[in-house]
């Protein structure tokens, strides 16, 4: 974005150094900017009428991608109050689109058990990838850890003594997260076959997940492959099956056995208790039933 180059970069600058965002956040706001400013041009001049023809401009757009946009938008505009670029915020005219974000697919427990009990099986005889697959399914299950935390895990973030990993999130936010038993046998299993067949002092040795290549880590993708690949052997739609799906009936299934969303809040990484909301698939009964006996009016009879 030619013309306003110089605050983007400055805005984007910003939000990495004081925010913590995220390489894929920052490139997706350019994106937003440059696409507002092939409206308006250059943005830090434009006015309240300028930014309301945007509704019109991007009424081709999803809800939830005008949404994002509008969003980069008003904290561009509340970055130039800020440092005394502009002295108005029009940032009020943009729409304000209502969207509701959508709920990820939910596997049962029982889903989730046929799905392990196949690696597990598959992993019996110690075969490298299978010993992998069920480590990353242990992980993805157990732990509720996102797709692009687990693949890119160091061989060092693997607990010794303590059943805690310590995962860099979103943001490089560092955070422990604890590994169930059953993760920290096929861990010890993956561990001694991982560098097997590798050269010595391999480039992705550093790795929990070293990629077969000579350098990185797993792929987001190829964890994705091989999660499908599995479902079809498991007899499970693969299109139900993501790295996601699993963080979700980690994070849905804690929920149904009573955590606290707090606690859920902290396991998942989430800087806003509203985006830990999004998992609870609890049913309604369950939050009546959890009302009529947990709280203190319950026990007062009633005087009808």
């Amino acid at each position: 974005m030619p013309d306003g180059e110089d605050f983007a970069g400055r805005f984007l600058a910003m939000l990495a150094a004081e925010r913590g965002a995220a390489a894929n956040t920052l490139a997706a706001y350019r994106r937003d900017l440059t696409a507002a400013q092939e409206e308006l041009g250059d943005l830090s001049v434009a006015d309240a009428d300028a930014l309301a023809s945007l509704g019109k401009a991007w009424g081709g757009l999803a809800a939830s991608s005008l949404a994002r946009r509008c969003s980069a938008l008003r904290q561009f505009y509340g970055f130039l109050v800020d440092e005394g670029v502009r002295a108005d915020d029009p940032s009020a005219a943009l729409p304000r689109p209502r969207t509701r974000r959508p709920l990820p697919r939910l596997l049962s427990r029982a889903e989730v058990e046929r799905f392990l009990a196949l690696a597990e099986e598959e992993a019996s005889a110690e075969r490298r990838e299978a010993v992998r697959l069920l480590t990353l399914l242990e992980l993805l299950y157990g732990s509720g850890l996102r797709a692009s935390e687990l693949v890119s895990l160091p061989l060092a973030a693997v607990p010794r003594d303590a059943p805690f990993l310590y995962v860099v999130g979103k943001g490089g936010q560092q955070r422990m997260v604890p590994v169930s038993t059953r993760a920290r046998q096929a861990l010890s299993r993956w561990v001694a076959l991982r560098i097997e067949g590798r050269p010595a002092g391999a480039s992705n040795a550093r790795f929990l997940f070293p990629s077969n290549g000579a350098s990185g880590h797993l792929t987001r993708v190829r964890l994705f492959q091989l999660l499908r690949e599995l479902a079809v052997r498991a007899d499970i739609d693969p299109e139900r099956i993501s790295p996601h799906v699993l963080r979700h009936a980690f994070a849905s299934h804690l929920l149904e056995g009573g955590a606290d969303l707090r606690v859920l809040q902290m396991l998942l990484g989430h800087a806003d208790i509203a985006t830990t909301q999004i998992y609870t698939h609890v049913e309604s009964e369950r939050l009546v039933a959890l009302v009529n006996a947990r709280h203190p009016l319950a026990k007062i009879p009633s005087s009808r």
